[in-house]
This record gives C-alpha cells, structure tokens and sequence, in this order.
C-alpha cells in the first residue's frame, strides 16, 4: 500500500472542527465544512494567513519538536542545495533547479497540519456528514451530465467507474470550487527539509522538479495542498508521474485545467490500483448479535456467501448480486454501528488515500451520485469521541500491554482496531475493536 495520499481535505476537517460551520464540507491524511470557500489553514501563509504557532506536533515524534522544527528550517537553505545533484540525475537543468528554489523559505504552518488529519482522527460518523451531503450530491450530478462524453470514453478506456471517479473530485475539492493555494514546490520542498516524513517528501520534491522540468503544468497552477496534492483530483507529484495521462493530445498530461486528462489520469490511477470492472467498492450489513467479532479484520477475507453463514444480511433483505465476490468486514463503529463487506475494488480506493474513513466516504458518495440510497442503519452518535491526546494514550496504553499498533500516532486505523480487539477479547468484552472511552477506561485500570 502506498504512503499516505496527503490532500487538501485535511485542512478542511481541521478548520469545521476549529469551529467552522462548514469549511470544505470535506475532510487532509484527507478534510472541512463550508463549501466553496477557501479555509483560512489552506491558505498559503503570505497575506495575513496564519503563521506556525510554534507547537511541537501531535505525533511526539522527535523531529516534530518545536526545537526539531526551528533547527531544521534554519538549515533549510543548506537542505535544498544537498538535494540538486539528486535533482541533476534526475535530468532536471540547473535554470529549472534554481529558478524554483532561489527565493524559497520554508512555510512552516505546514507542521501544524501534518499531524492533524482527520481520516485517521474524527469519527466516522462525523467525517461522512462532511463529506456527503445534498449540496455535494447535486454538483456532482451536475459534473456527470456536463461531462457525459469525458466519461464516456474514458470509461471505455480504462473500465473504471464514473461515480467513483466524480465522488474522488467531489470529496477532494468540491469538484474543484476548492483546492490549495500553496505552491507545490514550497510544499514539498518543506516537507523534505522539516518535520517527520522528509524522507517521504523528498521523492515528491524531486517529482516537483521533474513536472516543472517536462512543463506538463504550468509553474502558476501548480499549487495545492499544504502536503503538495494539486489538481481538482488532488495528484501528490510521485503519483502524477505514474499515472497522469494525455487524455486530450495536445502534448501535455494536464491534471489541473484539461478536464479529459484529469479524469482519464484519475481513472488509470485507479486500474493499476487494482480496479475490477464492473465489481462494487463494498455493501452495507446487518451484523447479529452472535457474529465472532474477531472475524473483522481487513486481513481476513472470504466469500460472501461465507459470511452470509455467519448470519450477515444486507438491509431490508436486499441480495449480493455476486455472492462468490470475496469481501473483509469492517465495523468502524464496532457492534453499535452500521457495518460492511469491503471488495477490491474498497482497496482500490484505500491505495489512493489510505483511509478507511475515506475510501468508505468515495464509495458511499458514489453511490449517492447514480441514485442510491443514506446508510440505512444508525451510527452511535451518542458515544463521546476520544480527544487526540486520549487516542495516542489509548495506543500507548496498548503497546505497554504487549499489542502492535505500530507507531502511536493518535491515528485510529486497521492496526490499531486489531489491538483494541485483542484486548477486548482478553477482558471479556465483546472485540469488536471500537475505540470507546470505555476501552480507555478499562486499559487504564489495568
């Protein structure tokens, strides 16, 4: 599975949860709430924008130190020089190279959004609101009709779904009404020189380059996201190298003003993720009682007619039109909430934002756009939210008990829900792997 897909969402979620009543009515590790607006984080950090606030990051990790940070923007200059023979073997001019770096300076409110992103952070329940409703329902159907013959061709070509491809539009930037204005290069190169993932970032420094070098998109439009995401699609730079196509032929893959290719790209990004055509992303379930909770886990697949044995239906008695399709079942709210059988092509989504927040929040606004049906059973909304300082608690108290979430992070994922489950199990309770203040609770008696 790739690295997280950074995009502009997660500023979004951060500004509704500051306060907004709506900024994207989206989720960045992919999100806010008022649509068509700009979010004030998601702005660059000239003209009057906000500045770093001097705090260290949420992850604890030690290059998210406030002294960590300082440290390394100080060596910034120094940090971009050591990356251009990296740059030079990589074909781009040294003209190229210095005309984007010379006057650069690293924009530092960029690590007061690294560790806040609200896929991993906000409840389900809360991250769906956002993400699908009527408004974004509606333009979408709107962009489906303008574009009929767009996707028309490109689903002959690539055999990937329209209303998954308009849903990724749509959750990223409300079909482009909202999308970054920072310069991608400024972003990534940031990233590369401070904070917790330069490794990661220097690769979409460099790709940065390279974009610039082959003129795919002009240097002006290329902006986006405080991770470097850019385009009504949100392309991190290592992404669009490998799979951004020339739709319309003119000579350039352009994935920010060229509508044919940043659904074509959008598509082929998908296939070789491993899209099956003509399969679902995943169905809603009704879970009894009686399941074996364990039985939830991503890494444990089998036929739905299997678990149609273990006594799991669809609402309203509807039946899977393929039972012999092979699903995992995902329960983010665990027994309390509505649960699903997940498909490939589920993965397929995941592997571009891996999220299960997100990938649940593309499949179902999909699925809303060709005239489906809400989720027909109710999330626990009555269950308080764990702040993020009782999340990472909450995963340390795990680790300290022996389970692997991998790096506490305050991210409640996969991993994590498998720990939960485990210790559930242990103690009796029912492991369904929700992460309750309950479970808090019961780790901190322990």
């Amino acid at each position: 599975m790739r690295t997280t897909r950074l995009t502009f969402i997660a500023a979004i979620l951060v500004v509704s949860a500051i306060g907004g009543a709506s900024a994207q009515n989206a989720r960045d590790d992919r999100y806010p709430g008022a649509t068509g607006t700009i979010p004030l984080v998601a702005a660059g950090t000239q003209g009057g924008a906000p500045e770093w606030t001097g705090e260290p990051g949420a992850s604890g990790h030690p290059l998210m130190t406030a002294a960590a940070i300082r440290h390394a923007a100080a060596n910034f200059n120094t940090c971009i020089e050591h990356l251009w023979p990296l740059a030079a073997r990589r074909g781009i001019s040294r003209n190229v190279f210095q005309t984007a770096t010379a006057s650069l300076t690293p924009d530092l409110r960029i690590m007061d959004l690294l560790d806040n992103q609200p896929e991993f952070t906000k409840s389900f329940w809360d991250y769906l609101d956002i993400l699908v409703n009527d408004a974004r329902i509606q333009k979408g159907r709107e962009v489906l009709e303008k574009y009929r013959a767009i996707f028309d061709a490109v689903e002959k070509a690539y055999g990937v779904d329209r209303y998954i491809v308009t849903a990724i539009w749509g959750v990223e930037t409300n079909y482009g009404a909202i999308g970054g204005k920072r310069p991608v290069v400024r972003s990534t190169a940031t990233l590369a020189c401070v904070g917790r993932r330069q490794n990661y970032f220097r690769e979409e420094f460099l790709s940065t380059l390279e974009i610039l070098q082959r003129g795919d998109v002009h240097p002006d439009r290329l902006v986006g996201s405080w991770a470097g995401a850019f385009g009504p699609t949100q392309f991190m730079p290592t992404a669009f190298k490998r799979f951004a196509v020339d739709f319309d032929r003119d000579g350039r893959r352009d994935v920010v003003d060229s509508v044919p290719d940043l659904i074509a790209s959008t598509a082929n990004n998908l296939k070789k993720d491993g899209w099956v055509a003509g399969q679902t992303w995943g169905y809603e379930v009704v879970i009894p009682a009686t399941l074996n909770f364990m039985l939830a886990d991503n890494h444990r697949s089998m036929p739905i007619r299997d678990w149609e044995r273990h006594g799991l239906t669809r609402p309203g008695g509807k039946p899977f039109p393929r039972p012999d399709d092979r699903a995992f079942l995902l329960v983010p709210a665990g027994v309390q909430g509505p649960g699903f059988l997940m498909l490939t092509n589920f993965r397929a989504i995941m592997k571009y934002n891996p999220a299960e927040a997100y990938a649940l929040a593309i499949g179902h606004l999909a699925d809303r756009l060709r005239g489906g049906e809400p989720f027909a059973q109710e999330w626990p909304r009555y269950e308080r939210v764990l702040s993020r300082n009782e999340r990472l608690e909450l995963q340390q108290l795990l680790v300290r008990h022996g389970y692997d979430v991998g790096e506490p992070d305050g991210r409640l994922g996969a991993k994590t829900r498998s720990a939960i489950r485990g210790f559930q199990a242990k103690i009796g309770q029912v492991p369904d792997g929700f992460a309750s203040a309950v479970v808090l609770d019961r780790l901190r008696s322990r």
